[in-house]
């Protein structure tokens, strides 16, 4: 399994991909396609906790770094994910220091948070407590997405909370944000988007961004403009494109 907290500390290159169905043969397939993390989405999918337990399993049996995005910046449910073994969490909709702040502390025990201890599949159920303790405040990540036009006003509050790893941009929310949902063009976004990367480059932390297209033209184009930690697609439009792209080419040769 690749080092992902020294990549993000040393801003180095880093793709992976976001699973929102609850298949393990569909997680391992992603896992072993040359991704070096992959996310559990319990923001927009219909992944339960016990799935995201099996699904994290399979990820990490992999060598692949297992991230889950949590639904809300909610502390419980950060603790209970860290808990099933997650190497760490990507939170939405962080737009304050405060935010930021909350989220580190749901992720590490005291002094560095306010995470209580559970004895479950990541403290080896209660036979590894003194090992993971241990490593979970030094190695855990955390990752703040940048989704309303207020967290880019407050980025630089933001990535300065110390903990924060880096931080990916989701463009839907953030031009929604702008009163233009799914409009990447608009003036107000490519602004917004100048913005983020001026200022991570300033803070110098890793810059990371969802391409939701699986077309990789598109996530070349965003290693250009400097992101470094770059969510490539997910597991349905994967899936759909593919099967969509093939039957129209038969039903064009028919």
């Amino acid at each position: 399994m690749i080092n992902l907290k020294g990549k993000l500390k040393k801003n180095k290159l880093t793709i992976g991909s976001w699973i929102t169905l609850g298949s393990t043969a569909i997680a391992e397939i992603m896992a072993k396609s040359g991704f070096e993390w992959l996310t559990v989405d319990l923001e927009h999918s219909a992944i339960t906790l016990e799935q995201a337990q099996q699904l994290i399993q399979i990820i990490e049996l992999s060598d692949v770094v297992p991230l889950v995005r949590v639904g809300e910046n909610d502390p419980n449910l950060i603790k209970r994910v860290m808990d099933m073994g997650a190497c760490g969490v990507i939170v939405p909709m962080v737009n304050s220091e405060d935010d930021a702040a909350k989220a580190v502390s749901a992720v590490k025990y005291p002094p560095l948070g306010t995470r209580g201890v559970g004895l479950a599949r990541a403290q080896g159920y209660g036979l590894e407590f003194k090992k993971y303790k241990d490593l979970v405040n030094k190695y855990s990540i955390v990752i703040v997405q940048i989704e309303h036009i207020k967290a880019v006003e407050n980025l630089r509050d933001i990535l300065s909370v110390e903990g924060v790893d880096g931080f990916i941009v989701g463009p839907y929310d953030l031009s929604g944000s702008l009163g233009r949902p799914g409009d990447f063009e608009c003036p107000d976004m490519k602004r917004a988007l100048s913005e983020i990367i001026k200022i991570s480059k300033e803070i110098k932390k890793s810059a990371g961004f969802h391409v939701i297209t699986p077309e990789a033209g598109a996530l070349l184009k965003k290693i250009r403009e400097g992101y470094k930690f770059l969510g490539f697609s997910l597991d349905t439009l994967f899936l759909g494109q593919k099967i969509a792209e093939q039957i129209k080419k038969i039903r064009q040769n028919l």
